[in-house]
């Protein structure tokens, strides 16, 4: 059994197919799928799905694929508005930016780096 709730391209689907078709992937199952934003946000019950791998992927029924939620939990999106408004609190009250991710940093040529203040 494969299971895979990282990233979609950790798994080369056409590979995975072919594995299951020829027994020696037991069984799959899936939270992520590189082509997921296409399909997995919208009803399409009631349309045709143009992806053919993840078509193939769906007969089998020793697959079950999800969509990659995570981050819908209610811990995640508590933690997820946590960490915002706390980044918003330390930008205004003591001008840091903890979660900051900044491209100048290793050229030099940042002003927060000088400052002492890039994190």
């Amino acid at each position: 059994m494969i299971i895979n709730t990282g990233r979609g391209k950790l798994i080369n689907t056409v590979d995975l197919i072919e594995g299951l078709k020829s027994h020696k992937i037991g069984s799959a199952g899936l939270d992520v799928y590189e082509e997921e934003t296409e399909y997995f946000f919208e009803d399409w019950s009631g349309s045709v799905v143009d992806d053919d791998v993840l078509a193939r992927l769906t007969t089998f029924p020793n697959v079950l694929i999800t969509s990659h939620q995570a981050f819908f939990t209610g811990e995640a999106l508590t933690n997820i508005a946590h960490t915002t408004l706390e980044n918003i609190r330390l930008f205004f009250e003591e001008d840091q930016l903890p979660n900051e991710v900044c491209y100048k940093c290793t050229d030099g040529d940042c002003p927060r780096k000088k400052s002492g203040k890039c994190f």
